[in-house]
């Protein structure tokens, strides 16, 4: 019994936000909208979810359009890292 896939592909989520804080010293916190139909109703409703991004050279400012990916747990809340800026 052979294993066709590759045991070192990783399937890292990815999620486009907007920056809502950067007061943090290599923190940024992104809020991420998320349309999705409604269970019963099946209208389409916005959720949002604020990710705690790791941002290493702290280059993000409030605003910011930018793409972050999970990572391994950097602190007790941080568990996302900053991919790129997509528009500032």
């Amino acid at each position: 019994m052979s294993d066709s896939t590759p045991s070192n592909t990783t399937n890292r989520k990815t999620r486009v936000g907007l920056v809502v804080s950067d007061k943090m010293d290599k923190t940024i916190v992104v809020e991420y909208v998320a349309r999705v139909p409604h269970p019963r109703f099946n209208k389409i409703i916005k959720q949002t979810k604020k990710f705690y991004v790791h941002d290493e050279k702290s280059e993000a400012k409030v605003g910011d359009k930018v793409r972050i990916v999970e990572s391994r747990p950097t602190s007790k809340l941080k568990r996302w890292a900053l991919d790129t800026i997509l528009t500032h």
